[in-house]
């Protein structure tokens, strides 16, 4: 499955080298319509181990580990209409990645790390102008339907709509945009156990430039879910993810980023949380186009 999103990628990339450089965000009237590529990118990470068969005992797990490669392609768009008083955004956000583990004397395998297809769209009230960091506040409203490229071992394919209601800060200099919603979401990913949940989320996306060629990215959100329809293990109680990542310009609006993403969650079928640390770098373009 990597080779199928991470191939068009590739494609996208090549044909974004040949785009102009200028970008709406560096002219001085924005358009109404914008293309926004957010991120186009290929993210990779790779530990190799030699001999570790023979380190077995040793008290170096450096030299014991498995030999492992992950593969990741993310491509992360907005389509930008926006008014004085308003802004409506339609996004499409996919990402998939496998992890190719090799231990010692034994055959490799491979895991699914990565895999989401999220479509949403979200209305912002310009409410209050030039609130703070030159952003914009007022309410907001979004709905989005979430999925997954393969399944994932023997559960069923990841299916849900969600929709989202609260009070957002947008299109700072900084904080390109920070949240606090109300989140209605209905998952029918077990035919014979639809659930209808509530939940409260805070979120948040920022960004600062130290220099023309390099820039810090954050983002974020945890959802604590409320309340549930009916009762299925396997459903999170609540979900955090925190990414952070520099960005440095190595030709026109390419940029290689390292990068660390942490996710936590907790099932209602299991007494510990679950955690996953990453660290990797990333090669990705990224632009915004008037149209």
């Amino acid at each position: 499955m990597i080779k199928y999103l991470i191939q068009p990628i590739w494609l996208i990339l090549l044909f974004c080298s040949c785009l102009p450089t200028a970008s709406a965000e560096e002219k001085t009237e924005k358009s109404n319509l914008r293309a926004n590529f957010r991120r186009i990118a290929i993210e990779m990470s790779s530990t190799e181990v030699k001999n570790a068969e023979l380190y077995a005992d040793n008290p170096n797990s450096e030299l014991s580990s498995d030999s492992k490669t992950e593969l990741k392609g993310v491509f992360d768009f907005v389509l930008e209409y926006e008014q004085p008083n308003w802004q409506w955004n339609n996004s499409l956000f996919m990402e998939y990645a496998q992890t190719r583990l090799k231990p010692a004397g034994e055959p490799a395998t491979t895991d699914e790390d990565d895999d989401q297809i999220l479509f949403s769209t979200d209305y912002n009230y310009k409410l209050y102008k030039d609130f703070f960091d030159n952003g914009d506040l007022g309410p907001f409203v979004s709905a989005a339907y979430e999925t997954e490229f393969t399944r994932n071992n023997d559960a069923p394919k990841m299916q849900a709509v969600r929709a989202k209601a609260g009070m957002k800060l947008f299109n700072g200099k900084i904080i390109r945009e920070l949240y606090v919603a109300g989140v209605g979401e209905y998952d029918f990913t077990y035919s014979d156990n639809k659930v209808s949940k509530s939940a409260y989320e805070i979120g948040f996306r920022m960004r600062k430039s130290v220099s023309k060629e390099v820039r810090y990215e954050f983002e974020g959100y945890f959802r604590d879910y409320v309340t549930f329809s009916q009762y299925v293990p396997t459903d999170l109680e609540y979900e955090l993810n925190l990414i952070a990542r520099m960005r440095v310009k190595v030709y026109k609006q390419f940029s290689l980023s390292p990068y660390i993403n942490y996710f936590q969650g907790k099932a209602r079928g299991v007494d510990k949380e679950g955690s996953n640390f990453l660290i990797g770098v990333a090669f990705a373009f990224s632009d915004c186009y008037d149209l």
